[in-house]
């Protein structure tokens, strides 16, 4: 296949360029709107206690709509005619909207239920409405009704938040974060392939590979929304991803492809090489990193879902396009792939003359690499001494979710939650909603003192229901769609003073569970302190299955390219190595704060979700170098072993890293400005990831590539090439090599 392909590019590279432009083109009318589409929730685990109960208060009690929170503050107080005449035109305008469900506010409820509305000095106070509509319309309604509020005027300002809110703001952040990431990512990448490369053009051909991976990807993942929802957050994994892989894979490509012609090779018999060799290692390479993302289709919730779909559609359009349209732009070039160059430019201007390619063995990865195997023991223990310092912080994760935190300062629902955490007495983030589906015989004097015992408890201020009484009572009626009762149904709100993500709402949140309801009804609570355990346990129950797929998908296509079982497990082995520093680092930045947080406000915790993403995602990429490099040793260990003394297991490491190191240094250092792109995010999560992904991708391509690779070769000597008589037989029908009849050294 990947023969014929460079048989049509060669046959016919403007037909495959002119229809690649014509297909950019359309997918970029059709994909770029995709943001519009995105959700920005998620997080939830669908089928989870806290997701029952939240369904129960919508469809029972018009209760568990996504919250929109509005502050209207005046300096002469809350009860000045100006703020008062204010916040009572808001009410109506959220009364008046079909989207609210219910109003509260401190200007409606009866005085002795205002107190938690009302700040500590009497400036401000607050408006709480319901909005329907889901994590897909809610964020929508509310952004609709919010710019419809009043302007700040009469010293009275207006500040609009809540989860709804955060959710909107949250789109619109990813939008404009991605415009200004990729203004900066694509001139200091083309720098990079300047580096590397030398001629402009051949520096223009990675990012032009990249650019219709991109495009075409954001039209999959938008033909994707009109099926499931899709997070926003994995927006930034296609622009990040498709540019790190686009520009990879054409590395890959053009570089093995100028190997050849180096060796002697025509033009079009050295494309054909490359298209088989190169080629073949960039599919091989595209299938481990979309199958290691693909997992985070078995958890739970859709926001890692999103990123299972977007990984496996952006990597497999990316490959695709690396290896249709890169032959026929090599084709279309000639010669002029090697024009403008700026480093023949330069020696020109300096005097120097073009200096030969040197021998193999003169080159830099070569003698390093020898170097490594010299002292393969002293040198392999200190790396693996220090990765396993630097993932020490990781034993103190404490996990969570984000919150409005997660939006810059700026977002007037991150104000709003600044202003509730540190003006009022109460923050109803705090709060627990206690859910009782079917209390058929409970009497009011035993909801009394069930909601007496839950007062009792540790942090606990009081025990309400949203009109200020002790409990909101209703008869079902026909069964409900949350519960399919026909018995009765009640809720209490338990007004806590810990915050979620500390040690205190847990233990609060495990002596709520265990106060018995009245008859011993079945309880289900919600709030911010039961989703998140409830996300935390969905993600650990799954996590083995994923690990095991993980470890058998990577075991399996590994054994495949080499015929060994020793490399695969090597493999594992060092990959997880090489995700020690970023997970060691993302918990002493961003929990702990250190170096500022990096401009983020840590709220204590980790998201459950990022370890689970940079561990699938980084996973999968460190496989991109191992195939590159394990690929083009295991080429040159087949050509040794026609030799005398065959099997030379050093100098095949050595060769396949004197090969392969400036090609995965350049790629890595791509990947890192790609991934480090999304540090210009100013929502958290992103920001997280992108510095956790650019130091994996670093740490891999540097100290285990470049260091341990070698060392373990080294050491394990023809035990490298290992697999049992069946194995071996087996591999010889089914398995997958670079080489072919010939090596090029």
């Amino acid at each position: 296949m990947l023969s014929r392909i460079a048989s049509m590019a060669i046959a016919a590279p403007r037909r495959i360029v002119a229809v690649s432009g014509l297909i950019l083109v359309a997918a970029a009318i059709f994909g770029l709107p995709v943001v519009k589409s995105l959700s920005a929730g998620g997080f939830q685990a669908p089928n989870s206690e806290s997701a029952r109960a939240n369904r129960l208060l919508a469809d029972q009690f018009q209760q568990g709509g996504m919250p929109l929170v509005v502050v209207v503050s005046a300096p002469d107080g809350m009860r000045s005619t100006s703020a008062q005449a204010m916040a009572t035109q808001i009410v109506d305008q959220l009364k008046k909207s079909p989207h609210v469900a219910s109003v509260t506010s401190a200007w409606t409820v009866p005085p002795s239920a205002a107190t938690d509305l009302i700040s500590r000095d009497g400036t401000s106070g607050l408006i709480v409405a319901s909005i329907g509509g889901g994590d897909n319309d809610a964020p929508r309604f509310a952004a609709e009704l919010a710019q419809k509020f009043p302007g700040d005027r009469d010293g009275v300002s207006v500040r609009a938040g809540g989860m709804s809110l955060v959710y909107d703001q949250s789109i619109k952040q990813t939008q404009h974060d991605l415009l200004t990431m990729e203004s900066i990512a694509t001139p200091l990448t083309f720098l990079v392939l300047v580096w590397v490369f030398g001629g402009l053009l051949a520096a223009a051909v990675p990012l032009a590979v990249a650019a219709v991976a991109i495009t075409v990807s954001m039209s999959v993942v938008r033909l994707l929304t009109f099926s499931t929802q899709i997070s926003v957050f994995a927006l930034n994994l296609v622009v990040a991803s498709g540019m790190a892989l686009g520009i990879d894979y054409t590395l890959l490509i053009i570089n093995r492809y100028r190997d050849e012609l180096a060796a002697g090779e025509d033009r079009q018999t050295a494309l054909i090489r490359t298209m088989s060799t190169a080629g073949r290692t960039v599919l091989f390479s595209a299938t481990v990193v979309a199958l290691s993302g693909s997992t985070m289709v078995l958890f739970p919730s859709y926001f890692l879902k999103s990123f299972a779909y977007v990984s496996f559609a952006t990597v497999t359009l990316t490959a695709v396009s690396a290896i249709v349209i890169t032959p026929a732009i090599i084709v279309l070039l000639g010669p002029r792939l090697e024009a403008l160059d700026i480093r023949q430019l330069v020696r020109h201007l300096l005097g120097r003359s073009r200096r030969a390619r040197p021998p193999v063995e003169q080159m830099f990865w070569y003698r390093w690499s020898r170097f490594v195997m010299r002292h393969a023991v002293p040198l392999g223990l200190a790396v693996v001494v220090l990765l396993l310092l630097l993932v020490t912080p990781f034993v103190g994760v404490r996990w969570g979710l984000g919150d409005d935190r997660n939006l810059p300062t700026s977002a007037s629902s991150r104000q709003v939650g600044d202003r509730l955490r540190e003006g009022f007495a109460h923050n109803t983030a705090n709060d627990l909603q206690v859910v009782i589906p079917h209390a058929p015989g409970a009497t009011p004097q035993q909801i009394a003192e069930y909601s007496a015992r839950l007062s009792g408890l540790p942090d606990v201020r009081a025990v309400s229901s949203p009109s200020g009484t002790f409990v909101t009572r209703v008869h079902a009626g026909p069964p409900s769609a949350a519960t399919g009762a026909v018995d009765d149904s009640l809720f209490l709100t338990v007004n806590s003073i810990a915050p979620p993500f500390t040690e205190r709402a847990q233990t609060q949140l495990d002596l709520v569970h265990g106060v018995a309801a009245p008859g011993g009804a079945a309880v289900e609570i919600t709030g911010l302190t039961q989703v998140s355990r409830d996300n935390v346990d969905a993600v650990k129950s799954r996590l083995p299955l994923v690990l095991a797929v993980i470890g058998v998908v990577t075991f399996v296509l590994i054994f495949l390219l080499t015929g060994s079982i020793v490399i695969p497990v090597k493999t594992l082995v060092l990959n997880v190595l090489s995700l020690t520093a970023a997970f060691g680092a993302v918990v002493w930045i961003f929990q702990d704060g250190h170096l500022g947080a990096l401009g983020t406000t840590p709220n204590g915790t980790l998201d459950v979700g990022l370890p689970v993403m940079l561990f699938c995602m980084a996973f999968g990429l460190s496989m991109d170098y191992e195939v590159f490099l394990v690929a083009r040793i295991r080429e040159f260990w087949l050509a040794s072993k026609s030799t005398s003394p065959p099997g030379d297991n050093d100098e095949s490491v050595a060769l396949g890293v004197a090969h392969t190191g400036r090609v995965i240094t350049a790629a890595a250092l791509v990947m890192a400005i790609s991934f480090g792109a999304l540090m210009i995010s100013q929502t958290a999560l992103i920001r997280t990831l992108g510095l956790a992904l650019a130091v994996a991708v670093l740490v891999d391509a540097t100290l285990v590539r470049m260091v341990l690779v070698p060392a373990f070769m080294h050491v394990l000597g023809r035990w490298n090439w290992w697999a049992p008589r069946p194995l071996v037989r087996l591999h010889h029908r089914i398995g997958i090599s670079e080489s072919d009849e010939r090596v090029t050294a």
